[in-house]
């Protein structure tokens, strides 16, 4: 390697693929582009557990619950008190002109695990509508199609979409530059090709991800706590993904000391439950004060967690 440190010995080299090479131009632009503005919120959450706990003893769901579809849940209830959050923008920086297209549907891009050990994001569409079971058939509807879809195609097929728009959009430079990556060299994506290609084009789109299922969505939720429940951390910055205006990571529930309010209404100092949320906005298109209602729906639901039996 042309920079590689004299001296020091390589043991492996790991050229980019697609998916890492989407990932990578994601962050990128969002650094480069949006301004973040960050905030940590510590909620108390140890009444929300001991009622999640009894959402599945108690056999009211069609299928067990898990706390990360729970939380998809909460954030939605959240996302549907602060509509401005949930959007798109459109900044010429060199005209000074801006604007931002609120959107109804709430579709949720989350990270996901995959089999091979990657990630990518899913579109989690019309979040806004579904119940807690709808949500959960959703997510292991997600999971099935997963196992019979060549990532390599269906990532391709979103960043060459990518790629016209950008060139529709007169970015000639930036059109060509990925297509000399993406077709030349080491970093050249494999595709499909002839008789694996037809076998795999004759599984139906609903049993497979297709490229609907992977463009962007209107927000962003990634719960790192789902990857390592016993993290004694939290997530302090998370990008945003263009043209997204947050995104939001949600970390492991933590045992705290802190102080509640007990049956008699006295202030009391004991371990608590705490699961710290991180919100980035662009600061370009929000304030803190649009974020504030989001706060103030998820404060409810944490300090009246009976209400998810309802949902």
């Amino acid at each position: 390697m042309n920079n590689e440190i004299k001296g020091l010995k390589t043991t492996k080299t790991i050229e980019f693929g697609i998916q890492r090479k989407i990932v990578a131009n994601m962050t990128t632009e969002s650094w480069e582009t949006i301004p973040h503005a960050v905030y940590t919120y510590k909620p108390d959450v140890t009444d929300f557990i001991e009622e999640y706990l009894t959402l599945n003893s108690k056999g009211e769901r069609e299928k067990k619950i898990t706390i990360n579809t729970l939380m998809l849940k909460v954030m939605t209830e959240g996302i549907k008190a602060a509509p401005q959050i949930n959007g798109h923008i459109d900044f010429k920086r060199h005209l000074v002109r801006g604007s931002v297209r609120q959107i109804e549907d709430i579709n949720i891009s989350m990270p996901w695990v995959l089999p091979t050990g990657e990630m990518m994001t899913i579109n989690l569409k019309n979040f806004d509508n579904k119940t807690l079971d709808e949500m959960a058939n959703y997510i292991e509807d997600v999971a099935k199609r997963i196992e019979k879809t060549n990532l390599n195609e269906v990532m391709f097929e979103v960043s060459l979409d990518n790629t016209i728009s950008a060139l529709k959009n007169g970015q000639v430079i930036k059109t060509l530059s990925r297509l000399i990556g993406s077709k030349t060299g080491k970093n050249k994506v494999k595709t499909l090709r002839g008789r694996e290609k037809l076998e795999y084009n004759k599984i139906p789109p609903e049993q497979k991800l297709t490229k609907s299922d992977i463009e962007q969505g209107t927000i962003t939720i990634t719960n790192i706590g789902s990857l390592y429940k016993e993290q004694k951390g939290e997530l302090n910055l998370i990008e945003i993904i263009p043209p997204q205006l947050v995104a939001i990571g949600i970390s492991a529930v933590q045992e705290q000391p802190g102080v509640y309010i007990d049956n008699d209404e006295k202030k009391l100092i004991g371990i608590r439950k705490i699961m710290p949320i991180t919100i980035a906005f662009d600061h370009r298109a929000l304030d803190f004060g649009d974020v504030v209602p989001f706060i103030k729906k998820l404060d409810e639901i944490f300090a009246n967690p009976k209400q998810i039996h309802s949902w």
